[in-house]
Parts: structure tokens; sequence; C-alpha cells
């Protein structure tokens, strides 16, 4: 039998899900009157458009989890344009491996779980992510990309924050399509926070960065990450939590409500949360703690808090759909973070 090509893997691109394109209010009201996750979901459906209803409200939304690379880049690109998310934590990966990757002009692929070669993908320099494929020399190429930016900024701590700013400017000049979260939040001026930067293709351009610039480099203060953040929920006060995935991003929003208070700044707990995880106690029990867990910590009130359990390529759609389609993010004004956190840092 043939060998196959790198060409035979790397054939069908992901597509991104548009929920303009798809009405689901009547499908999500008809939910609300089943039973189980079905119920659930409905009820944060309708929590995550309160917190757009509510004026006072600042929307955080949090990512974690292979979620770009499966087709929501589209969803949250859209959340930002239409004012519907105030800021965002995010994990490394959806960030830099797959929406700044793309943005490159690069792709992820339709691929396999089960049946494949694993040994082979690797000789071919293709990546698996379950039933995605990623072309491993092109993420070398957002590698250096990152790497490049480091060089070209001055040697002193950033938090991600700003560094991702960065990269949205690069694409503003550079970028080969405009569906890009980091570019639509550049444009917007919707902060994004990593606390883990390091952990995604951007810290391999950060070790050469440093590696090749030994006396002076710019680094990645991450406790200037929770400086930040924590100053967005004081300013903001009212917030809601639109947590998909749990982990280092939902913990890290979390905790600015008691940061805020070790500060001494008054800043209530977070009024909406919303999670969608697919987590339980086996895992450790970080993705998987409630949010009426979280209330016992003082970061998160119960009276509008939902858990959803179910995997979030189901679940986001119908959440950000039924939320856009209700309309009542429309003529909400932008809150404009980026712009209020660069005057205290620059």
């Amino acid at each position: 039998m043939a060998r196959m090509k790198k060409a035979d893997y790397l054939k069908e691109t992901v597509k991104h899900i548009d929920i303009s394109r798809h009405n689901v209010v009547p499908l999500v009201d008809a939910m609300n009157d089943m039973a189980f996750s079905a119920r659930d979901l409905a009820r944060a459906a309708r929590i995550y458009n309160l917190m757009l209803a509510d004026k006072n409200c600042s929307v955080i939304l949090t990512l974690a989890g292979s979620l770009f690379s499966a087709g929501l880049k589209k969803v949250v690109a859209d959340l930002i344009r239409h004012n519907m998310v105030d800021a965002i934590v995010s994990t490394g990966a959806v960030i830099v491996d797959q929406d700044f990757f793309e943005a490159l002009g690069f792709k992820h692929y339709k691929g396999a779980a089960h049946g494949v070669d694993d040994n082979e993908l690797r000789a071919l320099h293709i990546d698996r992510i379950y039933d995605t494929f990623i072309d491993e020399d092109e993420l070398r190429v957002c590698d250096d990309t990152t790497r490049k930016i480091a060089d070209s900024l001055a040697p002193r701590p950033y938090s991600s924050r700003e560094f991702i700013e960065e990269m949205g400017k690069y694409l503003s000049k550079h970028g080969k399509t405009k569906d890009s979260v980091v570019l639509a939040a550049y444009e917007k001026r919707v902060p994004i926070f990593v606390p883990a930067f390091s952990d995604c293709s951007a810290g391999f351009g950060m070790v050469a960065h440093q590696w090749n610039n030994p006396a002076g480099h710019m680094s990645m203060d991450s406790a200037k990450d929770f400086l930040e953040l924590t100053k967005v929920k004081i300013e903001a006060r009212d917030t809601g939590l639109l947590m998909i995935g749990g982990g280092v991003p939902k913990n890290f929003t979390q905790d600015t409500v008691v940061a805020a208070d070790i500060m001494g700044e008054a800043a209530p707990m977070h009024k909406y949360a919303v999670q969608v995880t697919v987590a339980d106690v086996r895992d450790g029990a970080l993705s998987s703690s409630t949010l009426k867990e979280a209330s016992s910590w003082g970061k998160v009130a119960t009276t509008h808090e939902q858990m959803v359990f179910s995997e979030a390529t189901l679940a986001v759609p119908l959440i950000a759909g039924y939320a856009y389609h209700k309309g009542a993010w429309k003529g909400r004004k932008a809150r404009n973070y980026s712009d209020f956190l660069n005057k205290g840092t620059r």
C-alpha cells in the first residue's frame, strides 16, 4: 500500500460556525420545558442574556480547551464585535496556537480520533488534537512570529494582555483574515489575559527571544496580569462570567474579588455566572467545582448562576446564539478596558 503523504491528511478544513445564521431562540426556549442538561442550558442562555441586558454589568469570558481549532473562533470574534464581551481570560493555546495561528493564514483540518497512525503523523510533521490535524511546520512559523514580536519590544516585564495587544497590532498590518479574536479584541479595545502564557506557541517564541538576548529582553509578569484584571473588576464593579471550560482562566477570574478585598477595594461578588464544562471531581475538582462552591469563597453570587455539563462545541453556539438573536446587546456600550489599563501602564 502506498505511503500517505502530508497532503493526504491535510485536505478538509474545519469551518467556524456562524451564530448569526442560525436563530436558535425557539429551540433553546423549548429546551427550557425539558429536563436535565437541556433545562440547565436554557437557563444558562437566559442568564447570559441578563448580563447583556444589565447596563451596569461587564461581561468576562473565560476560555479553556481546544475551542477555536474545533470551530468556535467566529463565535467569540462576533461576541467581541457586537459588544457582548468586555474582557477575556484564556489559555495560551486557544489564543496563540489556534486563533493567532489561523490569523497568519494557516488552517486546522478535519482528522480522525481513531484509526490513524500517530507515529506516521509525527513523521509527516502533523500534530493531532483529537479529531483535528494541524501542520507542525506552520505552527513553527507561529512560534517564530511571536519571537519577532518579542524582539521588537523594549526589554521590560509585560502582562500577557500587553503582549497580546502587540499581537493584535501585528495582525492589523500583516494578518490574513479578519475573523480573528486577537484582531477583533485589538480593534474593539477588549483586553485578553493569558495567565499561563508560556504554555503555548508564544512560550517557544519567548524562549528563543530570551536565549538570543540574554543581556536585555522582555519578560512576562503573571502578577501584573492578576493586578490588571483585578483593576478591571474594581472599575466594573458589577460583572458577569461566561466560562467555557475551567482550570486557570476560571479560577484566575473568580479570584479578582478576593484580590480586590485584600487591596482594600470594594468589589462585589460576580453577579452572574455560567460555566460550560464536562469535568467532574475525578479530574481534581478545579474545573468541576460548582459556582455555588465558589460562593463559599466570596467569589460568585448564587442568584444568577448555572452549571452546564456539556461539551463546548454543543453548548456554546446555543448559549451565544440565543443571546445574539434575543438582541439585548444592541445599543450596549463598549467598555474599552484596554484603553483604561493602558492609561496606568504606559
